[in-house]
């Protein structure tokens, strides 16, 4: 397949390179930190980005989008995800939380919630995970039973990223048991500020806001809360891995890093054996790798074609590319003058994706769990 966007598509990654330039400080390493001012400038750059229709840009324009095609979008995943997301967490409105409730919502909760996303003014965290319940994620425990016309949630959940900074969750729960533990699952959309519901951060290497638990004692929701059809939870919940595990970009961070190393080391660069400048090369075709996968997975989903197995094979490469990317570059890091003026941007950004790497083959869907996913697809394609 051709994958050349054309000059629209070069056209936009400039003006969003220009727009980080001028509204995201050097240095900026994401909003996960623990500077309250980094939060801020992602949440002021999200509205920036709304107010030039660029952050929902393939919505329909009925729901705060630019109506544009889901390659101008994949621009946008590629270029934040290059520079370190100054999204913030409002990536996960963009890219599945907004979609899957213009898939299953009703015209009520659309205009409720998909507007405020639009705006850049919302953040969601997703409830899915349990300490009994990770990769395995349809045996969770927490329950929702019917109370007169609606239900009490009462669980735990965890490692829950934007918990302690969320204004809704994304949340599944079990209504009924079934023949199968992936029967009688519903989604629920609720506001993280229910007393109900307390959130216990857990600290981590990556930093504050990544890791959390969050707890529901008897929190009251309604119909009105309900994504689709109760009990019918899995198949959403089939629709959000797809719409995730493609909407994370990190080849293009991968890459970044990559092509920056030799501008950064400089007369040093033809120093380095040649056994750190062949993994180099290396993993500069993993990241077009990926890349290509990446692509293949949107035109995919674009057609309504998608399946399971697509969406794993692009997060086991793009997993293992973050985590052997990592380690070369860490490589060439230790070969860096830190008195170079670009130094400390790229060691500041070196260590930042090392860390976020030893996380990557366990978040969203561990990668054992991605190759089962694509091992039953290649099975079934056979018969």
């Amino acid at each position: 397949m051709d994958f050349e966007m054309g000059p629209r598509a070069d056209a936009l990654r400039t003006e969003l390179r220009e727009l980080v330039n001028n509204n995201v400080p050097e240095h900026f390493l994401g909003a996960f930190t623990d500077d309250p001012a980094d939060l801020e400038t992602a949440q002021t750059f999200c509205r920036l980005l709304a107010e030039r229709n660029l952050l929902c840009l393939s919505w329909p324009e009925e729901f705060g989008g630019g109506a544009a095609s889901v390659w101008e979008q994949t621009v946008v995943r590629e270029e934040m995800w290059a520079h370190h997301e100054p999204r913030g967490a409002q990536y996960m409105g963009v890219n599945w939380v907004g979609p899957i409730i213009m898939r299953h919502g009703t015209e009520e909760q659309q205009r409720k919630h998909l507007p405020p996303i639009a705006r850049g003014e919302v953040i969601w965290c997703q409830g899915f995970s349990e300490p009994e319940a990770g990769s395995d994620l349809a045996s969770l425990r927490t329950t929702a039973r019917r109370d007169g016309d609606g239900w009490l949630v009462s669980g735990q959940k965890i490692w829950t990223s934007y918990a302690t900074m969320a204004q809704w969750c994304f949340l599944l729960a079990r209504t009924s048991k079934g023949e199968k533990k992936q029967q009688g699952l519903t989604i629920f959309l609720v506001p993280m500020d229910d007393p109900a519901i307390q959130v216990r951060p857990i600290r981590c290497m990556m930093g504050p806001h990544h890791l959390n638990e969050v707890f529901f004692d008897d929190l009251r929701v309604t119909e009105a809360d309900v994504l689709g059809a109760v009990d019918a939870g899995w198949s959403i919940v089939q629709d959000v891995m797809s719409f995730e595990r493609v909407g994370i970009a990190r080849y293009a961070r991968c890459e970044r890093l990559l092509g920056a190393a030799p501008t950064v080391l400089g007369d040093r660069w033809d120093q380095l054996p040649a056994e750190l400048r062949g993994r180099w090369v290396r993993m500069l075709t993993h990241c077009r790798r990926a890349r290509l996968m990446a692509y293949r997975v949107v035109s995919l989903q674009d057609s309504g074609r998608i399946q399971p197995g697509d969406a794993a094979a692009y997060r086991i490469a793009v997993t293992k590319l973050d985590q052997d990317s990592a380690e070369v570059l860490m490589d060439i890091a230790a070969e860096v003058k830190h008195d170079d003026p670009r130094a400390k941007w790229f060691l500041g950004e070196v260590e930042d994706h090392w860390k976020y790497s030893q996380a990557s083959t366990v978040s969203s869907g561990s990668i054992e769990m991605q190759r089962i996913l694509l091992s039953r697809s290649l099975l079934a394609a056979a018969k």
